[in-house]
């Protein structure tokens, strides 16, 4: 299947908590397919089922070669004190800001099959693994930000193109 678009920040699908995923069926099948499709595009460390407009609860990551995906993810492990880390997001595109992230991070959640599956890691990982629930939690990396900064943010938004 071809990329899926990305929903943009103003679209209501993207501040809605997701739905937990029930019977995996084609229809899941079909969506994990897409997510790792989209997730392969250059530049993309993770997308979320909300930023393709899916409200379920299913992400897809592609982070220093190793692409997966997980349904159902629940963070199970921060570690570190949160670290302010230049973030994006492809539902605000054009807009880098310091978001605090733990340095590692640890997400519990099933595969297709319905077998238990644990992604962790640090770096970059760890903040794509934040960054993906908290999609699925109806937060955007906005929302994680220091008042300032998102007072800046949320001009930058106000005054771009896509918006």
């Amino acid at each position: 299947m071809p990329e899926r678009p990305i929903r943009l920040f103003g679209d209501p699908v993207l501040k809605t908590v997701s739905t937990p995923v029930g019977e995996v069926d084609d229809r899941v099948r079909a969506l994990v397919t897409d997510l790792l499709d989209s997730v392969r595009v250059p530049g993309r460390a993770g997308v979320a089922a909300p930023q393709i407009g899916v409200n379920l609860r299913v992400f897809s990551y592609n982070v220093d070669g190793a692409v997966g995906y997980v349904i159902n993810p629940e963070i199970v492990e921060l570690g570190g004190e949160p670290e302010k880390i230049d973030e994006g997001c492809l539902s605000v595109p054009e807009n880098w800001h310091k978001t605090p992230r733990h340095p590692f991070a640890r997400v519990r959640g099933i595969d297709l099959d319905g077998r238990p599956v644990e992604v962790s890691g640090t770096g970059v990982l760890a903040q794509a693994l934040q960054h993906e629930v908290d999609h699925l939690d109806g937060l955007l990396y906005l929302d994680r930000l220091e008042k300032d900064e998102r007072r800046v943010a949320m001009r930058q938004v106000r005054e771009s193109d896509w918006f």
